[in-house]
């Protein structure tokens, strides 16, 4: 066989496919790669008994004919005796739970560490097992969860009633967050599950849904950078989006606000907040059921987690820290329930 003349991932396939009879010569070499299959398959797992003891857990849920992904970060400061806030934190398109995890890039664990919130991690669609290059169907983006149409208000409806039966949540301090097409995708979720969550933060990415006719008044906060080069803050698709057949000519930001503050009922004259150099917050109060919108934008930092960090790209601001902003913003909502 003349070798040069197969494609590299023949090439690689039979390799492994050479590298498997030898492990299965070896009943030792055996024994191990099964044991690793096991602890492979145990990681991601339903978990349906209540929880007990803080930590990073890693489970499945089906839903729609599908297995879903998700992580669970559970506090050290959880107490089952005493209500805790729920955060659930939507990764971006091409992306997962664990990119959104690693508090590297998003800080998001060590933020819900200092507040004593739970922190929800769903995962999109994806091929892959890992869960990675996964997408949300948040309306008129993402890719394949959008063009299958994929059930994700479902699915996320059904791990927070999982995790609400599993820990002590107060029912009452649900939100959610977002990055890009997670953010777009916690729009959705405000816009049919307003019972549900409380109040919603919103990371560049704008209010993409079809339809929005929400039965009650969420509160909404939406965080952009002026230089977005992906979802641009004036509306349509950056020179550094991805395909633009996976995704949408994007609502803009001042049209989302506009939207929200209207639904919401909210007095049409903002108030300034927040103002420093290269970052303004504005809020609109009073609004229904003593609800808020507030919009924050930076100067810089392009299309990413203000106060994150990112391997490449242009580097988020730390002029404010989202996770911080959308802290105070989702306790003020508390406050005022």
């Amino acid at each position: 066989m003349n070798h040069r003349l197969l494609p590299a991932f023949v090439l690689a396939l039979l390799g492994a496919l050479g590298a498997g009879v030898a492990l299965a010569q070896d009943g030792s070499l055996r024994d191990r790669l099964r044991q690793r299959q096991q602890e492979r398959a145990s990681a991601v797992s339903p978990v349906a008994n209540p929880i007990t003891t803080p930590g990073d857990y890693r489970a499945s849920l089906e839903h729609g004919g599908r297995v879903r992904l998700y992580r669970l970060y559970v506090p050290a400061s959880y107490r089952a005796d005493q209500p805790a806030p729920l955060l659930v934190a939507l990764h971006g398109g091409g992306g997962g739970m664990d990119y959104m995890g690693r508090d590297d890039y998003y800080g998001l664990l060590s933020h819900a560490e200092r507040t004593g919130q739970v922190l929800l991690l769903p995962n999109g669609i994806s091929r892959l097992r890992s869960g990675m290059l996964a997408t949300w169907n948040a309306g008129e983006c993402c890719g394949a969860a959008r063009d299958q149409q994929v059930d994700d208000v479902g699915y996320i409806r059904a791990v927070v009633e999982r995790v609400q039966g599993q820990l002590n949540i107060d029912a009452q301090r649900i939100h959610a967050t977002g990055m890009s097409n997670g953010a777009m995708m916690a729009y959705r979720l405000a816009c049919e599950l307003p019972g549900l969550f409380r109040a919603i933060a919103a990371v560049a990415g704008t209010d993409n849904t079809r339809s929005c006719t929400p039965a009650q008044p969420v509160s909404v906060l939406h965080i952009h950078a002026r230089n977005d080069s992906h979802v641009l803050y004036e509306g349509g698709v950056g020179p550094d989006a991805v395909d633009r057949a996976l995704i949408t000519d994007f609502r803009s930001v001042p049209e989302t606000v506009t939207r929200w503050v209207e639904r919401n009922r909210c007095a049409p004259t903002p108030q300034r907040v927040l103002e420093k150099d290269g970052a303004w917050c504005e809020r609109y109060a009073p609004c229904a059921g003593g609800t808020q919108v507030q919009l924050c934008v930076t100067a810089a930092g392009g299309h990413s987690w203000p106060g994150g960090h990112k391997p490449r790209g242009e580097a988020p601001t730390q002029v404010i820290d989202a996770n911080d902003v959308m802290w105070d913003f989702f306790s003020r909502q508390d406050v005022l329930r």
